[in-house]
C-alpha cells in the first residue's frame, strides 16, 4: 500500500502537467473599445461649400412693377424698388426707393425673381450696368455687388482623441525662447476619464514632442497616440506651460483586461465575448457530449447534461403576426 502513494502522486502530477501544457489562458480588454479611423493631416471639411455656394447680394427688395390704378391694375415693365439696404450695393450706386429696374448688363428685369436669380448665378469680382427709370428719367448705375456665402465653409476647431488621452488638441506654432517657429499641440479639451490630470497636464498646456519625438501637428499627437503604443503604455512627454518646458510621463488610458477564454484540454473549457455578450463552459468536453455544458447568449441561457437533457430559460417566443 505505501508503493502505491508515490505512484499515485506521480500519476496525478503528470495528469496536471498534461493538463497545463494542453490548457491556455486568453485575455480581452475589459470593455469594449471602439474602433478609431485617423484623420488625415489635411482634410476637406465640405465638398460643397466654397466658391460654388457664394452668391453677390445688390441690396435691394424688389417688387412687381403694378400700375397705380386700383381700377384696372396691369403690370408694366421692370421691377420696383421696395427697400434699399443702408450703404449696400445699390444706395451706393445711387437707387432710391420706387426706382424701376429695367435691366441688368441688358436682361429684362421683369419680375424679381430674375434678379434673384442673378445674384445666385452671379461671377464675382463683377460690375453690373442696371438701366433705372426714376420718373420720366432713365438711367443707367453701375453697382458694384457685394460678396455673400449662404453656406459658409466649415472651420475646423480642434482634433480629437476619444481614446488613448481623451482629450482634444489644437496644432499651434510657438516659439521658445527666440528659437525658430516649431509645430505644437495646446490642449484645448480634457474629458472624462482621461489620464492627462494623473500626469498633471491641463488645458492651455502645450505638448511639444513624444519620447523626444517632436510632433507635426495635433493630428500628428492623436495618431502616435493611438497607433505607435498600446493602450495603457507610458510615454514621455515634452510639455510647456508658458514658463518652462518639463519631461511628464503619461500612462494612456487602460481598458484594463478580462479572461476570455481558458481551455484545460478535454476537463474544461469557458469562453466569454462582449461582443457579441456570450458565455459558454463546458466541462469534460468528449466531442459527441459534454458532461455538462452551458450556453449564454445575451439574456438566453441553455443547460444540457450529457446531451441527453436539456433545458433553457429567457428564450424570447417568435410570435406570428396577421
Amino acid at each position: 500500500m505505501q508503493s502505491s502513494n508515490p505512484r499515485r502522486a506521480i500519476s496525478l502530477l503528470l495528469l496536471a502537467q498534461v493538463l497545463l501544457l494542453t490548457g491556455c489562458v486568453s485575455y480581452e480588454p475589459a470593455i469594449l473599445v471602439p474602433a478609431l479611423n485617423l484623420s488625415p493631416e489635411d482634410i476637406q471639411l465640405s465638398e460643397t461649400a466654397g466658391p460654388s455656394d457664394a452668391r453677390i447680394d445688390f441690396g435691394l427688395d424688389l417688387g412687381l412693377n403694378e400700375s397705380d390704378s386700383l381700377s384696372n391694375i396691369e403690370i408694366l415693365p421692370g421691377v420696383r424698388v421696395r427697400g434699399v439696404s443702408s450703404s449696400g450695393a445699390a444706395d451706393s450706386a445711387g437707387i432710391q426707393l420706387g426706382d424701376i429696374i429695367l435691366s441688368i448688363n441688358g436682361t429684362l428685369t421683369n419680375h424679381p425673381d430674375v434678379v434673384e436669380a442673378l445674384q445666385t448665378q452671379a461671377l464675382q469680382n463683377q460690375n453690373y450696368l442696371f438701366n433705372v427709370r426714376r420718373n420720366t428719367v432713365v438711367f443707367e448705375a453701375t453697382v458694384i455687388p457685394q460678396l455673400i456665402n449662404s453656406n459658409p465653409v466649415p472651420r475646423e476647431l480642434y482634433r480629437v482623441d476619444p481614446i488613448a488621452s481623451r482629450a482634444a488638441y489644437r496644432t499651434e506654432m510657438i516659439s521658445i525662447a527666440e528659437q525658430a517657429p516649431m509645430a505644437a499641440a495646446r490642449v484645448v479639451e480634457i474629458f472624462e476619464k482621461s489620464p492627462l490630470g494623473d500626469a498633471a497636464i491641463a488645458v492651455g498646456d502645450i505638448i511639444l514632442a513624444v519620447n523626444n519625438v517632436p510632433l507635426n501637428s495635433a493630428q500628428d499627437l492623436v495618431s502616435r497616440f493611438n497607433s505607435e503604443f498600446d493602450l495603457g503604455s507610458t510615454v514621455t512627454l515634452s510639455v510647456y506651460n508658458g514658463q518652462s518646458i518639463d519631461e511628464k510621463r503619461l500612462t494612456l488610458w487602460n481598458p484594463g483586461r478580462r479572461v476570455s477564454a481558458v481551455s484545460l484540454g478535454p476537463l474544461l473549457h469557458y469562453q466569454s465575448s462582449l461582443a457579441p455578450d456570450t458565455n459558454s463552459f463546458s466541462i469534460l468536453d468528449l466531442w459527441l457530449f459534454s458532461l455538462y455544458r452551458y450556453n449564454r447568449v445575451d439574456e438566453e441561457r441553455s443547460h444540457s447534461i450529457l446531451g441527453l437533457i436539456k433545458f433553457s430559460s429567457d428564450v424570447g417566443e417568435l410570435i406570428e403576426e396577421d
